[in-house]
């Protein structure tokens, strides 16, 4: 009796606890039916996974200043920027007064749609490190990839160049002890994000950094969509692995620097200040314009989410996003049919089968009715998986980066995208888009509608789940 009365008291506490976060409708209402009619399975699936984490802060506000002098006593100040197309100066200053990200000019960058020329050119740059190497990832596989990382790392940390690795603690669940343990051995410093523990008193069991950042002495960099494993260099069963990833040389590398140290101090308590990690850096003779923005579910306001909100708002003539998941949260969703009724040529194309299980792919398609009657041109990627993450506005602005069009990456994961302004990129990336349209087939609306009914329902059931995806 003593044990029912303590467990209907923390139900009952739970659900006053997720009204009072005044969290968004939906979801509040999603977590209080729930926690109603599923008290047990559902205060299970609440402690891991339901919790608000917006009132901690990865970094403290005074830590992440000294971080910014750090930068800034470099000179870096000195090469921060403004937009060439004034109409994206709005977008500029409100990622910079989110996250005190400057835009910086006189950067490189290269774009890389295939894995096996960007991990060579990635081993390429860190076998020339000679202060330091820097590097997280979602996802680091012990197969011959890997393998050929680890060795790489440990050779240079024997040569005394500070190698630091981190990884999520969950993607990387099943990888073997020793993999990480042999290159702490070899002088690696090596940290999980976030040590996964099964544990519903976990209040971080949700929150997994999906990040991919390789600093190199800081004057190269790079960040993406791609991992280190053996299936994005070789494909899977069904066709190749289509990602975008970027190498950046320049002075917006110290913000790429400025993340991963952040989160270095969030794993380990450690406060990196050496000056050494932001060396002065020459402007590059391309002059691209590089904006870094990160956004996690530690951070005051969804920094990638309202910076795409942002840029789609400003679009006149063209939008064409790239995304494995479409399952948007309502202010994307919103500016993205604002934009298609507007007369805007959107196109968002993503992979017509799943990596994640049925219940994604099907979640994902719960969206396109309602999206393609606004006008948007929906196109699915049919000869592997799409896994690039990219958004281009017009001829003038770009996003490449780690955020999938979701309520997870936008709203639970630890990201990272570069906003690019630059025309030259951005037609670059145009031209990408167009090559992965011949191994596209359009949806057609009017097919679309007469779709069984058996599929309506999974996508429904779908649906309802997204608060979890």
């Amino acid at each position: 009796m003593l044990f029912e009365i303590l467990f209907i008291l923390i139900v009952v506490s739970s659900i006053i606890l997720v009204i009072m976060e005044n969290r968004k409708p939906n979801v509040a209402i999603f977590w209080v039916m729930v926690l109603t009619l599923l008290p047990i399975v559902g205060l299970f699936f609440y402690l891991l996974f339901g919790k608000d984490h917006r009132s901690r802060r990865v970094i403290k506000p005074d830590e992440m200043k000294l971080l910014s002098e750090i930068r800034d006593s470099t000179n870096y100040d000195s090469q921060v920027a403004e937009p060439d197309e004034k109409r994206f100066s709005k977008l500029a200053s409100m990622m910079r007064g989110m996250g005190d990200t400057p835009l910086f000019a006189g950067n490189d960058v290269r774009i890389f749609t295939d894995f096996t020329p960007m991990f060579q050119s990635m081993l390429d740059d860190i076998a020339t490190a000679e202060n330091y190497v820097h590097i997280q990832f979602y996802k680091i596989e012990d197969d011959e990839v890997g393998r050929q990382l680890a060795d790489l790392l440990v050779a240079k940390a024997k040569q005394g160049v500070d190698v630091r690795l981190m990884f999520d603690s969950f993607a990387n669940l099943f990888v073997r002890g020793d993999y990480y343990d042999r290159m702490r051995r070899g002088g690696v410093r090596v940290q999980s994000f976030l040590k996964f523990i099964p544990s519903m008193f976990t209040r971080d069991i949700n929150c997994r950094t999906h990040r991919k950042i390789v600093v190199v002495d800081g004057r190269v960099g790079y960040t993406g969509g791609m991992n280190i494993a053996r299936r994005y260099r070789d494909g899977i069963n069904h066709g190749v692995w289509r990602d975008t990833h970027i190498r950046i040389a320049g002075p917006a590398v110290s913000q790429l620097e400025v993340a991963l140290l952040a989160d270095w101090r969030f794993c380990t308590k450690e406060m990196p200040t050496d000056h050494r990690f932001f060396p002065a850096v020459q402007a590059h003779p391309s002059n691209r314009k590089v904006q870094i923005v990160t956004s996690g579910p530690m951070d005051e306001w969804n920094t990638v989410m309202q910076g795409m909100v942002q840029a789609i708002a400003q679009s006149r003539t063209k939008l064409w996003l790239q995304t494995p998941y479409f399952i948007p949260t309502e202010p994307i969703l919103l500016a993205l049919r604002n934009a298609a009724i507007a007369g805007v040529d959107v196109r968002i194309m993503m992979p017509d089968t799943a990596d994640r299980g049925a219940v994604m792919l099907y979640a994902s398609q719960s969206y396109f009715r309602e999206i393609m009657k606004a006008g948007v041109h929906v196109y699915l990627y049919h000869d592997g998986y799409l896994h690039a993450k990219t958004m281009v506005v017009d001829d003038d602005f770009v996003t490449i980066g780690s955020t999938n069009i979701d309520s997870r990456s936008m709203e639970q994961n630890f990201e990272v995208n570069a906003f690019i302004y630059d025309q030259q990129t951005v037609l670059r990336q145009q031209s990408i888009f167009l090559d992965d349209i011949e191994h596209c087939h359009l949806v057609d609306p009017a097919e679309w509608e007469h779709r069984s009914i058996y599929h309506r329902i999974l996508e429904s059931l779908s649906r309802l789940l997204t608060p979890l995806l």
